[in-house]
């Protein structure tokens, strides 16, 4: 692998265990639509490719939901995860002692998710996340979610950093698949969410045990900026 300059981190399901708000709030919207309930474990399957699809997911059992439903599921979901976002959320193993090693040594760091930024922003910043990056890429800040390529593109252009030279860390195969697309090399962590699909020991170009591990493993290959 050559020599890198940027990283870029998935959010759900890579540095945050997000799933237990976003299941609350999927469960308040289904009950106020008076649906059948989901569990926890059928929607950490819902989540990955942005609220429009969880929502979607939630709302589907014989046949996809009418367009008129899929609406209201989506006002009440933004409705009631404005008051979860955050409540149980909490950070992965290693995730802290990664990004701070990532940090010390001056690397630009970036978040790239499908979240959008009015609960990325004030998760990251309730976290304790929020300092160490220089750009937060949202689901609304691009036209185009992951797995499509723009919004890592949009990170590497706000980074000022080709994205042959970025690395992206993420835990489903869409990270794969928009890294790739975006010609970044791509690490997954083995515990996130996966839509239900099972990694394989080449999903990625390296499957890291958690942030900590991937920055050990990094930490030769980056262009280090001069610290003074």
């Amino acid at each position: 692998m050559k020599k890198l300059s940027s990283v870029t981190f998935d959010l759900d399901g890579t540095l945050l265990d997000t799933a237990v708000d976003i299941a609350a709030a999927c469960r308040r919207m289904l009950a106020a639509m008076g649906k059948p309930a989901r569990d926890e474990a059928e929607i950490r399957i819902f989540v990955g490719r942005g609220m429009q699809t969880l929502i979607e997911r939630c709302l589907t059992w014989e046949m996809p939901p009418a367009a008129s439903e899929l609406a209201e599921g989506m006002r009440l979901f933004r409705l009631y995860y404005a008051e979860e976002n955050g409540r149980a959320a909490t950070l992965y193993p290693g995730v802290r002692e990664g990004l701070s090693a990532f940090y010390a040594v001056g690397l630009p760091l970036a978040v790239v998710t499908n979240k959008r930024l009015a609960y990325t922003l004030p998760l990251l910043e309730q976290s304790g996340l929020s300092g160490y990056f220089q750009v937060v890429v949202g689901g609304d800040s691009t036209p185009c979610l992951k797995p499509e390529p723009e919004p890592i593109l949009y990170a590497c252009r706000q980074l000022r950093v080709a994205p042959a030279e970025n690395l992206h860390i993420g835990d489903s195969i869409n990270d794969v698949m928009a890294a790739r697309a975006a010609g970044c090399p791509v690490w997954l962590v083995p515990y996130g969410y996966t839509e239900g699909v099972q990694l394989l020991k080449d999903s990625g170009d390296l499957i890291v045990p958690d942030l900590l591990a991937a920055w050990q493993n990094a930490s030769s290959l980056f262009f280090l900026p001069v610290v003074s």
